[in-house]
């Protein structure tokens, strides 16, 4: 009985030794193939990266061009917006800025394909056989003292052919900031207008107006400090109240009245849509023609601060931006000179002023209605 019960106990030894054996080497040839696999897998993987990557490329560009406006001659953002080349988006609650440069460079109907362009930086022109000082200032769309004032040139008949000639984005001055330098320092430095520094786009001045040494700024429409500029002459302003006050007729319809007292600060450029009329008293601000308020308060943020824009109702819209105060709500329907609110200095401003614009599918210079 003894020896039955030992054989049956070195039996189940045996096998749990046996099957012991057996489930090591099975683990161990899985693992094996498995790892097989995984490189196989890995290899094919390499060969295939590089068609997924070029495909996921392409996609990505046709994607791109279907959606920048190449075919069809306007972007998908642009032709949600009804009118005349799609309605400005500063004239909307919502929308997704667009470049304005070539659109306001064609209504002002420059011929030239340097001045169609906005640039950002200054350039190297050489000159060219036949060209002036006068030529030159035209091809590039800014004036004659620009180009003297970057090049230190006393004499306009000196320049030669080959001659390099630096040339500016616009007319103006280019500085560099130097430690101590503020915005309104440089504005009475170069007799300029501080909004103008902030206004030019490529300058990069922050919200809080703050500058950096070394910093190159564009300074539009200023003037080395030896030099006198004349200053802008102020132009004559109603507040449009009564029935002896003067309108202006627009081309193509429209009648139209200054909005508020001031001295013109900034004038209409590529980028700056407008004018700046500037008083330091704050003054009221009339609607400039009878219309429907459309955009009231601070939707945007494209630097207006409060504005208010008025749909004309005959293809013409004005804005009025900067106000301290609105007295007016979307939605009302208001009269030529009535009073919509008070001049101010919200959003991106360095000071009191209003920022006019009128559109009609394009931003137009308001100095050709308000003669």
């Amino acid at each position: 009985m003894n020896s039955i019960l030992e054989d049956l106990i070195a039996l189940v030894k045996a096998l749990g030794w046996y099957s012991k054996k057996k489930t090591v080497f099975l683990a161990t040839n899985f693992e094996a193939f498995k790892n097989f696999l995984v490189d196989i897998f890995m290899i094919r993987r390499g060969a295939l990266q590089k068609h997924v990557w070029h495909g996921a490329m392409m996609t990505l560009a046709l994607v791109g061009i279907l959606t920048s406006g190449v075919f069809g001659g306007q972007s998908l953002v642009r032709s949600s917006y009804p009118g005349i080349g799609g309605s400005d988006p500063r004239f909307v609650d919502t929308y997704e800025p667009f470049p304005a440069g070539p659109v306001l460079a064609q209504a002002q109907n420059i011929p030239t394909e340097y001045s169609a362009k906005p640039r950002s930086e200054t350039l190297e022109y050489k000159v060219q056989s036949g060209d002036t000082v006068s030529t030159i200032a035209e091809k590039f769309g800014i004036s004659q003292d620009t180009i003297k004032w970057a090049n230190n040139i006393t004499n306009v008949n000196a320049i030669r052919p080959g001659d390099s000639l630096k040339i500016l984005p616009v007319t103006g001055v280019e500085v560099t900031v130097k430690s101590g330098d503020t915005l309104q320092s440089l504005a009475k430095k170069y007799q300029a207008d501080a909004q103008a520094i902030v206004d030019f786009p490529f300058n990069g001045v922050p919200d809080d107006f703050s500058l950096k040494s070394g910093q190159n700024l564009i300074i539009p429409d200023g003037s080395p400090p030896e030099i006198k500029a004349p200053k802008p002459k102020p132009q004559p302003q109603f507040l449009t109240q009564g029935p002896s006050s003067p309108v202006f007729s627009a081309f193509g319809g429209g009648q139209f009245i200054w909005p508020t007292r001031g001295l013109i600060t900034q004038y209409f450029a590529w980028y700056h849509p407008g004018i700046d009329i500037a008083n330091r008293a704050s003054p009221a601000i009339a609607a400039s023609d009878g219309g429907t308020v459309i955009v009231g308060g601070w939707p945007d943020s494209y630097g207006y601060g409060n504005r208010v824009v008025i749909d004309h109702g005959n293809g013409y819209r004005t804005l009025y931006a900067h106000l301290s105060n609105i007295y007016v709500s979307v939605g009302q329907v208001v009269s030529r000179g009535q009073v919509i609110g008070q001049m101010g200095s919200t959003g991106r401003s360095t000071g009191t002023h209003l920022h006019f614009e009128i559109h009609k599918g394009v931003a137009l210079n308001p100095l050709s209605i308000l003669k």
